[in-house]
């Protein structure tokens, strides 16, 4: 893919023709800045942040926030930023609750309340080829999980069942990415 023309339109194309079939589309993406999360971020209408409470997730959040203002402002203007969710996070360790604070303090209102706890059984289901929720719907991580979906159903109630509100370009993020705007800003 990495000579292909419009290499970083490849997920949204494939995308467009199913779009409208669903309220919501995740696209869970390595935790590296290479051409599939590019990919992801020129498909998007939004981003969900996974945040681990450790020392250099700060320093990759910044990196990220940077990535995503350049796609952005070149390849998908609609681009936003949905939010920012704490995971492994270890109530016993001082590091995550310092993670947390500093992370409320510079991004209060695209924090989510939801907080995702260190959990034994959400680290053993990929193991067994299952999700959280099918591996042990009752253990905290998957409850937590359960409880991000609730969170973001709450704070997209204009998008859940009113769909003929957005075009599907809209939806994918808008625009044919030729197009180069001049503002940078930051949604998945």
């Amino acid at each position: 893919m990495a000579s292909a023309e419009r290499r970083e339109h490849k997920l949204r194309e494939l995308l467009e023709p199913i779009v409208d079939n669903y309220d919501y589309l995740f696209i869970d993406t390595p935790p590296s800045l290479g051409l599939l999360t590019l990919n992801a971020l020129v498909a998007a209408g939004s981003v969900l942040v996974p945040m681990q409470c450790e020392y250099y997730a700060l320093e990759g959040l910044s990196a990220l926030l940077a990535t995503i203002r350049r796609v952005k402002s070149v390849l998908n203007p609609a681009l936003e930023l949905e939010g920012l969710v704490l995971t492994m996070f270890d109530q016993r360790n001082r590091l995550s609750h310092e993670i947390a604070q500093n992370v409320r303090e510079h991004f209060p209102e695209r924090l989510f309340a939801t907080i995702i706890p260190r959990n034994v059984r959400l680290s053993e289901s990929p193991s067994h080829g299952l999700s959280a929720l099918e591996y042990d719907p009752k253990s905290a991580g998957a409850r937590s999980y359960c409880e991000l979906a609730i969170e973001l159903e709450r704070r997209a109630p204009a998008q859940a069942g009113n769909q003929e509100a957005y075009a599907p370009s809209e939806k994918l993020g808008g625009g044919d990415g030729d197009d180069v705007a001049k503002d940078a800003g930051t949604r998945t």
